[in-house]
Order: structure tokens, then sequence, then C-alpha cells
């Protein structure tokens, strides 16, 4: 019997009642890579009904520290791991092992009705620190701009300030949500907002916007043309073994990748 747990993080476990299973296998991290990890986990469990596995949410970073305290086998991130996180893994035994799955453009959006078509990375950041202030002064209407950003435990949000803010803040005005799916909530729900969602994300209620002239889609994220394009990865406690080891090789198998592009994103072979 399947059951998905909604919560503070989204949540997919599969359970089979009175029965005892050979292996628990424990996912957290990215709300970027969780419709990948869940499909993955849903379909490896099918094959192999003797292993449960539960997929959360809750930030690249949130995953990352899961395992440098070894409460998850697997983190997912939208992101490398840091320095100090590596140090901070290996200063309690154990040493993350990455595994890239799939690619990623990190593509701004605003509402449907929003007449700009294209923003440069130098208006993106600018916007976002505050300095522009009126879609207006970017080709759209007069109208306010409502910055909608994430919060820095996500691995969405550095990307972004990585390549967009190039290390500057954004605006204290901003709104911060908590997930891809509430950032293409609230743009879809505000004339005014601008957001940034990964690609498997996008969808009809909200209107992909162009990065300096090009767009955000599978092709320019594999070419390395769209300017925010990004790996997606998977970590594991040192080189994994056994089942862990065997869920990452699916995932990185012709059906697993198969999986990564039904859910919007791009297989990486």
């Amino acid at each position: 019997m399947k059951k998905f747990i909604a919560g503070a993080v989204l949540a997919a476990t599969l359970a089979v009642s009175g029965t005892a299973f050979a292996a628990e296998l424990v996912i957290k991290g990215s709300t970027t890579v969780l419709p990948i990890a869940q499909s993955a986990a849903e379909k490896y469990m099918t094959a192999h009904p003797e292993v449960a596995i539960t997929v959360s949410g809750g930030g690249s970073g949130n995953g990352i520290k899961a395992i440098i305290d070894g409460t998850t086998d697997i983190a997912d991130s939208s992101r490398f791991i840091k320095n100090e996180e590596v140090k901070a893994a290996v200063e309690k035994g154990t040493y993350p092992v990455p595994f890239g799955i799939a690619m990623d453009a990190l593509i701004p959006v605003v509402h449907p009705s929003n007449p700009v078509q294209d923003l440069s990375i130098e208006q993106l950041k600018k916007i976002y620190m505050g300095e522009i202030k009126n879609w207006k002064d970017v080709g759209g209407s007069n109208k306010p701009i409502a910055i909608v950003s994430r919060d820095t435990s996500s691995g969405t949000y550095e990307t972004w300030e990585s390549k967009i803010l190039h290390g500057e803040r954004v605006d204290k005005r901003a709104l911060i949500v908590a997930s891809n799916g509430a950032m293409v909530q609230t743009v879809a729900k505000n004339e005014n907002a601008v957001g940034y969602i990964g690609l498997g994300y996008l969808n009809d209620s909200v209107k992909a916007l162009k990065v300096e002239g090009i767009s955000g889609n599978k092709e320019n994220a594999l070419n390395g043309t769209f300017p925010v394009s990004r790996y997606l990865y998977m970590f594991t406690k040192g080189w994994p073994s056994g089942d862990i080891l065997n869920f990452i090789n699916f995932v990185l198998s012709d059906e697993g990748q198969k999986l990564v592009g039904e859910a919007g994103f791009v297989p990486i072979r």
C-alpha cells in the first residue's frame, strides 16, 4: 500500500502493512531533486518490494547536514558540497561522495500577464538587490516589482546568489519561500512578481524569461549556453554499497535517466 506523507517537508514512503523490510533507505534534501528522487524510489520499490525508501525535501543544505550527522543514507542537492561541509563530515568520520544525476536550468519566472520577455544578468542582479524597483525600467508596465526568493539553506538560492547576484544579498523586502513549488504558486498569484525555479517545475501558470537572450530549456542547459545551468546531485556517506549503491545505479541507468527526463530535468547520459 502506497502512502504519501506531507508536512513541513514533502515525503513519499512505500510501506507494506505487517511486512518486515530487508532494508530501509532514507533520502533527504533538495526540493529541486525531490521529483526525481520520488519517481526513482517508487520504481525501485516496485522492483524491490523488500526495500522501503523514505524521500523528503527540506533544502540542499539540510540534506548535506543530514549526511554529515548520519541521519540520511542519501542527500539530494542542487549544488555541490562546500569545503566546510566536507571538513565537518570528515571530522565525524565520513567522506561524502557526489553522484551527478541530472542537469537543470534555473529559470527566472513572472506572471503570464507580464510583457517582459528577456532580462540580462545585470538587470536580474539589480532587481534582486532592490536597485530596480519598477517593471517599466526593464521594458515592462509601470508596476512595482515584487521579489520572490528562496531561503539560504536552499541550493537553488545559492546557485542564484553565485550566478546572478555574484555574492550580493537579496533585498530585505523580498518574500522568502521554502520550495520550488511554493515559488511557482506565489508568482502565479501575483502579476508583479518575479521568482526563479528549476526546469522541472516550469508550467503554464508562470512565464519563463530568457536570460541574456537565451532560453532556459533542456538543450541549452546540457550544452552550457544558458547562463544559469547547474548539475543536480545525490551524495552518499562514503562509497555506497548494498541497496544504496543499487539505488544510485538505478538512477543513473537508462530507466532512471528516463525518469529524470519525465520529471522535466535533463538526463546526463
